[in-house]
């Protein structure tokens, strides 16, 4: 684009409300078999001492030549910062925007939000970081309504919903298990997603169809349990 061409495109993008792009975070983990959400204390206003999830700001460039960074990469950025946790070996998808008018009371923001799938031997690593006066997990079942700064009790709420959507038909679920896995293990992920216990004849039947289907494997060795030995499984690359 020439000079000329990119001034009169600026005047014309002048005209236009410039709302702050942020990435917030879900991310969610099991703790002895029920669904965690990590939430931070937020150490500095607005919401100051509340409850939110983690999360910041785009980083935007000031001219076309510089435009900032992407929106998977501020995500993967804030992951790290916020908790300590790379995105290796953590589940990080974006699911839904949110631009209610009036969600953060600074400024009209708009939020990307993402969902991020930690293994329960991963999430102990987890620090509080940004402007985090503390960090926690939280059971989601135990969150009271108005618990959560700014409008984050919806952004839950639709991540949980586009999971358990996409639970019966992606390799969603292996994100929160650990890397070898007995099939009682497994079907406390689906209760815990889907918020209702899954029959143990039935699961049985979906994971034989799973190892029928080349999606999981017998994997070496096997669980100590309070009964017997359970044979434990994998997710086959």
């Amino acid at each position: 684009m020439r000079a000329p061409e990119v001034l009169r495109a600026r005047k014309t993008l002048a005209a236009y409300a410039r709302p702050a792009v942020a990435v917030d975070l879900v991310i969610l983990t099991l703790v002895d078999g029920a669904l965690n959400v990590l939430l931070v204390r937020r150490g500095e206003p607005p919401f100051e001492g509340k409850l939110a999830l983690p999360g910041g700001f785009l980083r935007v460039g000031d001219g076309v030549e510089e435009q900032g960074e992407d929106l998977d990469a501020a995500a993967a950025r804030e992951l790290e910062e916020e908790t300590g946790l790379g995105a290796e070996g953590v589940l990080l998808e974006q699911f839904a925007t949110f631009g209610r008018p009036g969600r953060d009371p600074r400024m009209r923001v708009l939020s990307v939000a993402y969902y991020a799938l930690v293994r329960p031997e991963l999430a102990r690593r987890v620090r509080a970081g940004g402007d985090a006066a503390e960090t926690c997990w939280a059971p989601v079942a135990g969150l009271h309504e108005g618990a959560l700064a700014f409008d984050h009790e919806d952004i839950l709420r639709v991540a949980l919903a586009r999971m358990r959507e996409k639970l019966d038909t992606s390799s969603l679920a292996f994100s929160l298990v650990p890397e070898t896995f007995t099939i009682p293990e497994l079907r406390t992920v689906f209760s815990a997603v889907k918020g209702e216990p899954q029959d143990p004849g039935n699961f049985r039947r979906r994971v034989t169809r799973l190892i029928e289907d080349g999606v999981l494997e017998k994997a070496p060795g096997v669980r100590r349990t309070a009964s017997k030995p359970a044979a434990l499984y994998r997710f086959r690359a």
